[in-house]
């Protein structure tokens, strides 16, 4: 439309006319259409400025799609704007270009020690909890950097998906699985008594870890026999959307130090994902925003 427009002078060439909409397949009534309404202002343009704030608030939040943009949305509640359905912050974002589409999946990196003492699989896929520091997820994930590897330990509370703890270290030994569950006690000293699962890996079987899951009261759990993924799905997801969204399309972490590396995981992890990512499981609240909303509300009625 917009080149018949520039073709026949906004439609006062109107000899033109007929000739271009016939070769591109336009009709006349179309095209007079567009000249009408050409120079209105558009009606998503306050809702379009309003995603194009929250996308530039943070480096990761490029990573929103609808889903999580609609949630942010409501979060805020941008004054005079009425906030539509998903599939209109959809076309809203492909038309001011923040569609995105990830396109990696990480891969488990642990291996099972098929010799060692197992823990039963407490949570058999069951990754959901309505209280806070009784159910976790555990796991290690591998990062390159240009003077070699990291090896990042977490654990995940499934009540709101925040970060408990982490450790970061240059080897994937039983030592960095036992600094992250020393550092998650120091923070929330109410995790003594919560299940924590993890796959098979040798670092989750040795008696090295076992004696600080027993130290701190922890009630061990662990995938099914096989080593099925899935029985691990939920800290296998954090790590998918931690890469995503940190490294995959921003960064080569192969240019990086792992000085600089650590540093990056760590504010994003412990800044960014816990108190400003929108968590669609959440219903749209960063997970620490969660916390606190439920521990308000039963102080109210306490």
């Amino acid at each position: 439309m917009k080149f018949i427009a520039i073709k026949t002078a906004d439609g006062s060439i109107t000899g033109n006319i007929s000739f271009y909409c016939k070769i591109l397949h336009v009709t006349r009534q179309g095209f007079y259409k567009y000249l009408a309404n050409k120079d209105r202002p558009w009606k998503y343009q306050a809702l379009a400025n309003a995603m194009l704030d929250i996308h530039s608030e943070d480096e990761y939040n490029d990573t929103y799609g609808r889903v999580r943009m609609h949630q942010a949305l409501i979060l805020r509640h941008p004054e005079g704007i009425n906030i539509p359905s998903e599939r209109t912050i959809y076309r809203v974002m492909e038309q001011i270009g923040l569609s995105h589409r990830p396109n990696h999946k990480p891969h488990g990196i642990t291996k099972a020690d098929r010799e060692s003492h197992k823990s039963e699989d407490l949570l058999k896929r069951n990754f959901q909890s309505d209280v806070p520091l009784t159910k976790c997820v555990t796991d290690i994930t591998e990062i390159k950097a240009s003077d070699g590897k990291l090896y990042v330990s977490a654990i995940f509370d499934c009540f709101d998906s925040a970060v408990l703890g982490i450790s970061i270290g240059t080897n994937m030994q039983a030592s960095l699985c036992v600094d992250m569950l020393d550092n998650a006690i120091m923070a929330y000293p109410d995790l003594k008594g919560a299940i924590v699962h993890s796959d098979r890996g040798a670092q989750y079987t040795s008696q090295t870890y076992r004696d600080v899951v027993i130290k701190h009261s922890i009630i061990q759990s662990m995938n099914s026999a096989g080593g099925r993924c899935h029985d691990n799905a939920r800290c296998e997801s954090m790590w998918a959307r931690m890469k995503s969204e940190l490294f995959y399309g921003r960064y080569d972490t192969k240019k990086f130090t792992k000085s600089e590396l650590k540093v990056k995981i760590w504010r994003y992890f412990m800044s960014y994902w816990n108190n400003r990512r929108i968590c669609s499981t959440n219903g749209g609240l960063p997970p620490l925003v969660k916390r606190r909303k439920y521990y308000t509300y039963h102080e109210e009625i306490a």
